[in-house]
């Protein structure tokens, strides 16, 4: 819709740590609105690690009405040091603002790719407070208060996020510290085993996933242990190997309309072997609260059982990272008696086909519409 908008930069503090020397806000994003309107309806969308303060999302829906948040909290573009309970009080200083200052009068919670499970997190926690302090940290105060959403809208989500990294996580890696050493018998890239890949293969391989991420968890904490003894608070280390999911490889499995042999780099092979990727720099503590199995509270579930304002979840028919049984496991777990699916045509990012994010647009609306 060709619709003008305006654009305000939201600078704000941060109820955990103090602003930039440089002069930064630790929390900022970008209000997108309606050309000389205080719309009643606003979104607002966060990602664990990725910039969304120009949200592809923000146009479209600024366009036809709505008011939306781009929001960052300080760990856009710092995924290494990410904390989960620290990022839900941040994600609360934006909702707060749309209540307190913009006038929104229903707030809509969008969860877009990974920012999914983290926008679930929020709700849950502001609903009724669980999130433990990360590690060898204190309790946070100011995340037992936090303004709930109203509505909550699911667009391309990823499950939770160790359930993500350990379905993609290379489950052929034999040696952390060496790229290179791999079981062949297990190298979803060796024409050997597939594809197509048999049952018999997933099952071990997914174990082997598994067994991968809890075996990184143990020797985190021993190395938590370590460090401490030592008068070091953390540190960084490297997870190899990250665009290894059967999946990928094999368009048989969970079958959309994904292109074969591909992932959101491209070819999963090359990226597997590359530098790039979700998980790949880690601080011992952001280990354990995003991306361990057995410690993460970011495992969607949990949190998906407290969502009970109406739901809409939409998924693109050619994800090549989201898979039909995620859209599905997020539907089941969500807690909503009011909860719609819809699958629409596209990729990951509704870029293609032509006036795929119209679509996506022109849905959001009208269910929101219907509910205010």
């Amino acid at each position: 819709m060709d619709v003008a908008t305006d654009v305000t930069f939201v600078g704000l503090p941060s109820p955990i740590v103090g602003r930039a020397g440089a002069g930064g806000h630790p929390c900022q994003g970008l209000w997108h609105t309606p050309r000389g309107e205080r719309p009643k309806i606003g979104f607002i969308a966060t990602h664990y690690n990725v910039d969304f303060s120009e949200h592809y999302h923000a146009s479209y829906l600024a366009g036809r009405g709505f008011g939306f948040l781009g929001w960052n909290t300080r760990f856009r573009g710092n995924e290494r040091a990410f904390l989960l309970d620290h990022a839900v009080a941040e994600i609360g200083v934006g909702v707060r603002w749309m209540r307190e200052v913009a006038g929104v009068e229903t707030v809509v919670l969008l969860g877009n790719s990974g920012g999914g499970s983290l926008m679930a997190a929020y709700q849950s926690q502001a609903v009724q407070p669980n999130l433990l302090p990360t590690a060898g940290l204190p309790p946070l105060d100011c995340i037992d208060d936090l303004p709930r959403g109203d509505l909550y809208v699911f667009v391309s989500a990823h499950p939770g996020r160790p359930e993500i990294f350990t379905n993609w996580l290379d489950g052929a890696v034999i040696d952390e510290l060496d790229p290179l050493a791999i079981d062949p018998e297990l190298d979803i890239f060796n024409p050997r085993n597939g594809p197509p890949f048999s049952d018999e293969f997933v099952a071990r391989y997914r174990a082997a996933q598994v067994a991968r991420n809890h075996r990184i968890t143990q020797w985190v904490k021993a190395e938590l242990e370590r460090c401490a003894a030592g008068g070091v608070r953390d540190r960084l280390f490297v997870v190899n190997r990250v665009w290894a999911d059967p999946r990928f490889v094999d368009p048989s499995l969970d079958p959309n309309d994904r292109p074969a042999n591909s992932c959101y780099l491209g070819n999963p092979r090359h990226a597997n072997a590359g530098v790039y990727g979700v998980g790949l720099v880690n601080s011992l503590r952001t280990w354990l609260s995003m991306w361990s199995l057995e410690d993460s509270q970011c495992q969607a579930a949990p949190h998906l059982a407290r969502l009970k304002v109406p739901t809409l979840l939409i998924d693109a028919a050619g994800d090549s990272g989201v898979f039909p049984s995620d859209a599905r496991a997020i539907m089941s777990a969500v807690a909503a008696t009011d909860k719609t699916h819809l699958t629409l045509p596209g990729d990951h990012y509704f870029l293609s086909p032509d006036n795929a994010r119209d679509a996506v647009a022109d849905t959001i609306a009208q269910w929101a519409m219907d509910r205010q």
